[in-house]
Parts: structure tokens; C-alpha cells; sequence
């Protein structure tokens, strides 16, 4: 909650990772980074080699991982581009956790 009482925004955002994503454990340390922030969710590999997912939560905490989604990612991968995409505001959540689908 910010400093002056009020709640922060809830907002959810689809994402995208291009680049070489598959075979580096991104969609672990994805899963890891999102329950270390409280962000809600899912991630799951693609056929065409590249990493999506849905993020809900705090805004400042998906500003965080979509920084990391964009610049870090997992020990040895490299990421071409992020997209993110259908930025909506959230009332609630609709995921209770973060999870890896497949």
C-alpha cells in the first residue's frame, strides 16, 4: 500500500519474449521472480520458440518484472524483444498464484 493510504493500482498485461528463451529455465526463473513480487499469473513456452504469459498484481511490481522480462531474464538466455501487450486496470485478480502452464 503506498505511504499516503491509498491502494495501489492492480493492472494485468500479456506478455511476449523473443529471442533464445527455450532450454534456459526462463519460464522457472519467471515463476520464481513473479511469486517473489506477488504477482499473479502464468508463463508457458510456445511452439515457435518464444515465451508468453499473463501478469496481474501491484503496478509498480509489474513494471519490475516486465523490466526483467525485458533486459535480464534467465542465466543464459537471450532476449531479442518483449512485448507487452492489453494493458487493462484489475479490480481483482483473476489467478490466485503464478504458475507455469504447458
Amino acid at each position: 500500500m503506498p505511504e499516503d493510504g491509498t491502494v495501489a493500482p492492480k493492472v494485468s498485461v500479456e506478455f511476449e519474449v523473443f529471442g533464445n528463451v527455450q532450454g534456459c529455465y526462463f519460464t522457472k526463473y519467471c515463476k520464481d521472480q513473479c511469486d517473489r513480487l506477488g504477482i499473479y499469473g502464468w508463463v508457458k513456452n510456445t511452439r515457435s520458440g518464444t515465451i508468453v504469459g499473463k501478469l496481474q498484481g501491484d503496478r509498480d511490481k509489474v513494471d519490475e518484472i516486465s523490466m526483467w522480462l525485458s533486459k535480464q531474464g534467465s542465466p543464459g538466455c537471450r532476449i531479442d524483444q518483449c512485448e507487452l501487450r492489453n494493458w487493462e486496470l484489475v479490480v481483482k485478480p483473476d489467478f490466485r498464484n503464478f504458475s507455469i502452464r504447458f
